[in-house]
């Protein structure tokens, strides 16, 4: 019986094959934690009398999400990893420089490897083809102190998705689709596992938006093949070195098999307060929205900001609206402004804020006021999400924000 993506590596990892449903042991390549997240997981290390992790040169600690801090508090929890770090060795990822998800993809996480991250988007790096997956603290604080973890093996969904996107369709459009069919709960506990033409012509960046958002269809996993793609931005990040090659045995099993038609995708939105709650843009021309966010692990990518760029260029930002760009890294934002992407934007009448999770956490930068709406690229419409239960968050694509940013209201790119 041939093997699925994830049922591969974890074999690998595990010293023997493993089959969906199956708990075994498993060798963890690389583990990280974010400055919410990492706090818990330092003490829960120490309880275990280890005085440093089992590799701590992947052992990785973001400080992304209160970047910098708003207070005392947050700053005192940024000491506790500052100085984890130091005792320990384990690498850290200081303020400034960049969102956990994609400081991952660019600089630690390569095909094959199993990542746990305390954070549920560590999906992410699922589009390198590696297992790559959310966990608790202790869970992680195990992991690092071990370099191994238990797991689940997930059974897998197959998601082939053929033929090419209208103008104005993206990879984020796609996903949104995705989970609104098959529910924020359709996926759970299962790897997705994305296959199809429309798959293999996507860049890079278009692969780590839908292996980002997996987990919001309550996956473990969003898995891709490594491929020739995947090497080039190995090449491009300095690791090529790195690469091999995965993909399923043709005859894996799979629990069930999705197929979805790119060319029949419009711009889609997710609309308050759930995910899955979905529409389509051309549908909610009659909302208002008073912010519009750009950036996030989902959609804070040169690719995205270059698509904003394109479309806000001698433009300006309508005067009831507040835009805000937040690039997803340091090495996205340096980027940016060599192509002049960054005053493209602050001419339109953008706000620019430093490499983070900005906005999207509700911890600081971009909080909205009782019953504003704001229309986001990021991943999550949570009621509070954005720190305050009393505000509004639906969810587009890049080029929906940023014509809605324009018009004042949720805007279909192909209506312009």
């Amino acid at each position: 019986m041939g093997q699925t993506i994830a049922e591969k590596i974890i074999s690998k990892h595990a010293g023997y094959d493993v089959k969906a449903g199956e708990l075994c042991i498993a060798k963890v390549d690389v583990a990280a934690v974010q400055d919410g997240t990492g706090p818990l997981m330092v003490q829960e290390f120490k309880k275990l009398g280890k005085s440093k992790p089992a590799n701590p040169e992947r052992c990785i600690l973001f400080i992304d999400h209160a970047s910098p801090s708003p207070r005392k508090e947050l700053s005192n929890t940024h000491i506790v990893l500052r100085e984890f770090a130091k005792e320990t060795g384990a690498i850290l990822s200081e303020t400034g420089c960049g969102v956990c998800h994609q400081r991952l993809v660019e600089s630690f996480v390569n095909p094959g490897e199993i990542l746990v991250g305390a954070d549920s988007h560590t999906c992410t790096s699922g589009a390198l083809g590696a297992f790559a997956t959310g966990m608790g603290s202790t869970d992680i604080a195990v992991a690092m102190a071990l370099g191994k973890t238990w797991l689940k093996v997930p059974a897998t969904f197959k998601v082939v998705v053929e033929g090419e996107f209208q103008k104005g369709v993206y990879a984020k459009d796609l996903i949104l689709h995705l989970i609104g069919l098959i529910g924020a709960d359709g996926a759970t506990y299962k790897a997705l596992e994305f296959h199809g033409s429309t798959i293999e012509n996507m860049t890079m960046a278009d692969r780590f938006t839908l292996a980002n958002m997996a987990v919001e269809a309550g996956a473990k996993a969003g898995l891709f093949v490594a491929d020739e793609k995947t090497k080039a931005y190995l090449k491009e990040r300095g690791r090529e070195d790195k690469f091999v090659e995965i993909t399923p045995d043709p005859d894996a099993v799979y629990e069930r098999v999705i197929q979805i038609d790119a060319s029949k995708l419009e711009p889609t939105v997710s609309c308050p307060h759930t995910v899955d709650n979905t529409k389509l843009a051309k549908d909610l021309k009659d909302v208002k929205v008073n912010q519009v966010f750009v950036g996030t692990c989902t959609n804070g990518r040169i690719e995205d900001l270059r698509i904003v760029a394109e479309i806000l260029k001698n433009k300006k930002v309508h005067q009831d609206v507040r835009m805000i760009v937040v690039p997803a890294s340091k090495d996205v934002y340096k980027q940016a402004i060599e192509e002049g992407l960054i005053t493209t934007l602050i001419d339109s009448g953008a706000q620019i804020l430093g490499p983070g999770c900005g906005p999207c956490v509700g911890v600081h930068a971009g909080i909205l006021g009782d019953g504003e709406v704001c229309l986001a690229t990021q991943n999550r419409n949570f009621q509070g999400r954005m720190g305050n239960t009393k505000g509004f968050i639906y969810l587009s694509s890049p080029a929906v924000a940023a014509y809605s940013a324009i018009s004042g209201c949720i805007t279909d790119p192909r209506g312009i």
